[in-house]
């Protein structure tokens, strides 16, 4: 039986419609749109909190540095006052390190996926940084005690103790530094991205 032509007309549009809608929508089924990207105020916060990190790191590299010089410097020399001059700095490197250590905790909670990983390693070379200050400072502290209840060859191996300390408090600091910065760059190069809004519609 011939089908008659205005039922093949109508059978046609029907297949051509059927066929635009499979080309125009392949989501899989439920989802109306892919999930929206991070805000341009969680980008800026980021950014900022990178920021902040990356100048906490400077000044305990600043510190640390401040106080190996401070050691290097009195080398060989042996009195309570200069081993108490080298206690102070170092008490200053190890505030320093420690509030870089909390504000690399923060950047990396708020860093996004493009920057996760800088903040991450920034974090982590925070808590080496911190660690290590520490010891210096544990280190300028039994130097302190041995100028009064040692022998000066006691108190020559306390200081030297102190001074190999502060060195690698120093270059800690400095490895830390450098990831913070890296870190912030990161973070500001995903601030400074173009949003894509993927809820908009296509142009079809």
């Amino acid at each position: 039986m011939e089908m008659k032509p205005g039922k093949r007309i109508v059978l046609l549009a029907v297949a051509l419609c059927v066929s635009g809608f499979t080309v125009i929508d392949n989501r899989p089924p439920g989802q109306l749109s892919p999930p929206p990207g991070p805000s341009q105020k969680m980008k800026d916060a980021a950014s900022k909190a990178a920021r902040e990190a990356q100048v906490a790191a400077q000044k305990a590299a600043d510190e640390a540095k401040a106080a190996a010089e401070h050691g290097k410097v009195n080398a060989g020399k042996i009195s309570r006052a200069i081993a108490e001059g080298i206690r102070r700095a170092a008490q200053k490197a190890a505030d320093a390190a420690r509030q870089f250590r909390e504000k690399a905790s923060v950047s990396a909670d708020k860093a996004l996926d493009a920057s996760k990983d800088a903040a991450r390693l920034a974090e982590e070379e925070g808590g080496k940084a911190a660690e290590a200050t520490r010891d210096a400072l544990d280190r300028a502290d039994a130097a302190v005690r041995s100028t009064m209840a040692s022998s000066r060859q006691e108190a020559e191996k306390a200081a030297q103790a102190t001074r190999e300390a502060l060195q690698k408090a120093e270059h800690a600091t400095r490895t830390a530094a450098l990831a913070a910065r890296q870190a912030a760059a990161k973070a500001l190069e995903a601030a400074r991205s173009p949003r894509t809004d993927s809820r908009q519609p296509s142009n079809k």
